[in-house]
């Protein structure tokens, strides 16, 4: 279930990728195990391959946080290089916004490379990534931005600066826009017609129809539908949109919403309200 440009990413990396059962532990130890089965029967291979694990702090796809303290325990044991996309859950968890090592006290060093694309909390542009000087020095000089003189613009490029500036000055705000998503992941998981998937601390959540459809383009256009109507009447919502005809593997269609640490409790309300009368009205 991870998000399309690092599908994209993988793809161009040229390596054997293996994705295990959306955050499902036992499963992605099933297939270390079954690598290990492989480097056991070709030692001199095994030895110069490199094994790399890479998950979302915050699964846009499904609102779910990755269970990290576990695949900390199994980058230690399989011996496997771990790198975590942060793009959503930098600015989001944790007391001071730093993420979902904070959010979990897992030391920084036991993940060796983080990156976030700086689009989502910092409301800008770009990226950055986090690690050891020898990893982030190799990526800094084989980027995009380096290789082909296409950095950030200084505005914007100031605009993330002054963004961290307010991280820093108002931690408050972190904690803030956790206790929304707890209220909107309570009052949204009343609906009569939709269910809620999502991590209650996350941001970012889906709705499906509680009644899956067999056809998913006929689900998919009463999801349109439930938008179009939503936002004719004040709230704005959309549909999540996919390649579908590229992804590596199918997603439902839902409807993504993203919480905003401003929304006061009348404005939940009337979110519901709306929500709950147009998907009755539609389904």
């Amino acid at each position: 279930m991870v998000n399309f440009a690092i599908q994209k990413g993988l793809d161009a990396s040229r390596s054997t990728i293996y994705y295990y059962k959306h955050n499902n532990m036992a499963d992605l130890e099933r297939l270390l195990i079954e690598q290990q089965e492989r480097d056991a029967k070709n030692p001199k291979k095994a030895a110069k391959t490199r094994r790399f694990l890479l998950a979302e702090g915050i699964y846009i796809n499904t609102g779910e946080i990755c269970p990290l303290p576990e695949l900390v325990a199994l980058r230690a044991k399989y011996k496997l290089r771990l790198f975590l996309d942060e793009s959503i859950s930098f600015g989001t968890l944790g007391k001071t916004g730093h993420g979902l090592t904070e959010h979990f006290n897992v030391d920084l060093i036991e993940v060796d490379l983080i990156m976030a694309g700086m689009e989502n909390s910092l409301a800008t542009i770009g990226g950055f990534c986090v690690g050891s000087h020898f990893i982030v020095e190799h990526q800094r000089l084989s980027g995009l931005g380096y290789c082909f003189s296409a950095s950030l613009p200084p505005l914007l490029t100031q605009a993330a600066i002054s963004a961290l500036d307010r991280f820093e000055t108002e931690p408050q705000m972190f904690t803030q826009l956790q206790e929304i998503s707890r209220k909107v992941q309570t009052v949204f998981g009343k609906f009569s017609k939709l269910k809620m998937r999502a991590n209650e601390l996350s941001p970012i959540k889906h709705l499906y129809i509680a009644e899956e459809r067999e056809n998913a383009d006929e689900e998919r256009e009463l999801l349109i539908q439930i938008a179009n109507k939503c936002i004719a009447k004040g709230v704005a919502v959309t549909e999540a949109r996919y390649l579908n005809n590229l992804e590596k593997h199918a997603i439902r269609q839902s409807i993504r919403i993203t919480v905003n640490r401003l929304l006061t409790d009348s404005d939940i309300k009337h979110a519901f309200d709306v929500i709950e009368n147009v998907s009755n009205g539609v389904l």
